[in-house]
């Protein structure tokens, strides 16, 4: 004859110990479900990071052109209430130096640094800035950063002609460029900056070493 022992029920209190280990398990699966999405995120992050930094690098290179052609001829107003016609700056380099004017801070403090360069005085090259803003609001960046320079007053006729617009940030306005003009009135050399930046010191070997 054989006997069968039944196993005895838990108590109470074995069964609230129970409930709180299989709680506390299932927590910890979802704590650990938790972290492991986000290390995934964090990676997917970095990633994303990377790959806006690497493109921004490539979409920041700069360009250059040396084809020579007779530069446009122009005539704008300026901030100082007068007008440049550039055919009156016959028997001198010029350079334009296109930007997206008010509201763009590197490019007033570019201006700035240029007219800190005595070497464009020196070599009688003459650097006009030129923009698609209104007096108004090319002056008060020009006072609030210290430029002095005049600065040509567009309506994007001219950064039409010398081919600037859309080469920034901004599909209608010019990008952060130079053209060099000969005291012939010849389109020399131009170079874009999607940078925002050009130390004046080498913009003046770019401009110099092609006269």
């Amino acid at each position: 004859m054989t006997s069968s022992a039944t196993a005895p029920r838990p108590t109470a209190k074995e069964r609230k110990t129970q409930a709180r280990a299989a709680r506390a398990r299932a927590e910890s699966a979802v704590a650990a479900r938790r972290a492991r999405h986000r290390r995934i995120a964090w990676v997917v992050g970095l990633l994303v990071v990377v790959a806006v930094v690497a493109l921004g690098l490539a979409s920041s290179r700069q360009t250059s052109s040396e084809g020579t052609r007779l530069a446009p001829d122009f005539t704008l107003p300026t901030t100082s209430g007068g007008t440049v016609s550039l055919s009156d700056l016959r028997g001198s380099p010029v350079v334009l130096y296109f930007n997206e004017g008010a509201g763009c801070a590197s490019c007033t403090v570019q201006m700035v640094e240029i007219e800190k360069e005595p070497g464009f005085a020196e070599a009688g090259i003459t650097v006009l800035p030129v923009v698609m803003s209104t007096a108004e609001q090319m002056l008060a960046d020009m006072q609030r950063y210290g430029a002095t320079t005049p600065y040509l007053l567009d309506d994007g006729t001219v950064s039409e002609a010398y081919g600037t617009l859309g080469t920034g940030m901004h599909e209608g306005l010019p990008g952060h460029g130079f053209v060099l003009i000969d005291g012939e009135g010849n389109q020399l050399w131009q170079g874009e900056y999607p940078s925002m930046w050009l130390e004046p010191g080498q913009l003046l070997h770019e401009v110099t070493s092609r006269l």
